[in-house]
């Protein structure tokens, strides 16, 4: 890629990431298409939203990890296709990682994408072996919306036994700048979207349980779209309760700037990514 083309895309970058989530589409033109093989569109019900990207490392691993990614968007946005740039960060480093789509309002509302998260979970689960992975060593991974999804179907065990699986099955959970408790909502459509159900019923932090899988949860100092207070009180209710919570605070770092680091060329701007891979070397099953 000439320089002066990856200067541009990087500047266009940087201005669309402070406007939402639109901005990864760039992140793609910078993402290396080696160390992975991408298997695209697999379906885990029969929707459109309803499909899933497989990224395999390049080098398979009989003991491999994997990290099941949940995309953020306030629920209202998001695709798969756009974070080629977190399947290349984490497979190219030894995880089979999957990313799925989940239905989005308007389209549906509360509880409809975690019922989708953990339909998309259980299918990745029962398939984890013809992937390469020990299905020990399955690891939940969301930014934004996608980790307050990733918190709910592990925090609520409903939502997995009705897919016909189990929180057992998740051997860790990792949130970034994750809404946990959040009341009272000040977005319209994210009002709408929650409607429902009771308020309270809608919150993380309500479902907080002992027995949980061990978690790390990160967010930044300067993040006012998801304000720290989420972390922090998430992490006290659980640690409260006896779990396994690490947290970590990036300085100066905002809502998006929580995710983008996984991303090749912001990859120095926080530690991100190697304590996201420090905490499954930590945690993972041994053989």
């Amino acid at each position: 890629m000439p320089a002066h083309f990856f200067k541009k895309a990087i500047a266009a970058l940087c201005a669309l990431m402070l406007g939402g989530c639109s901005g990864a589409k760039l992140l793609n033109l910078v993402t290396p298409h080696s160390g992975y093989t991408l298997t695209p569109d697999i379906a885990y019900n029969s929707g459109p939203m309803q499909k899933m990207d497989i990224y395999l490392p390049a080098k398979p691993d009989a003991s491999a990890c994997a990290v099941f990614f949940l995309y953020g968007g306030s629920w209202q946005s998001g695709h798969k296709d756009i974070y080629r740039f977190v399947g290349q960060a984490l497979s190219s480093r030894g995880c089979v990682t999957a990313i799925p789509d989940y239905r989005q309002y308007p389209a549906v509302h509360y509880p409809d994408f975690l019922t989708d998260s953990a339909d998309a979970f259980v299918h990745f689960y029962k398939h984890a072996k013809s992937y390469g992975v020990d299905p020990r060593n399955i690891f939940i991974l969301g930014h934004s919306a996608g980790a307050y999804n990733a918190l709910m179907i592990t925090l609520d065990a409903s939502y997995l036994q009705k897919a016909g699986g189990s929180t057992d099955w998740i051997r860790g959970v990792i949130g970034l700048a994750g809404p946990y408790d959040f009341l009272p909502f000040t977005d319209p459509n994210v009002k709408e979207l929650f409607s429902t159900a009771p308020d309270a019923k809608t919150q993380p932090i309500n479902y907080a349980r002992a027995n949980m899988p061990p978690l790390l949860l990160a967010t930044g100092t300067d993040d006012t779209e998801v304000y720290p207070k989420n972390t922090h009180n998430l992490a006290k209710a659980l640690t409260a309760l006896g779990n396994d919570v690490s947290v970590m605070i990036y300085p100066k770092t905002d809502h998006v700037g929580a995710v983008l680091p996984l991303s090749v060329p912001f990859r120095k701007r926080t530690t991100v990514l190697q304590d996201i891979m420090d905490f499954i070397a930590a945690k993972r099953a041994t053989p």
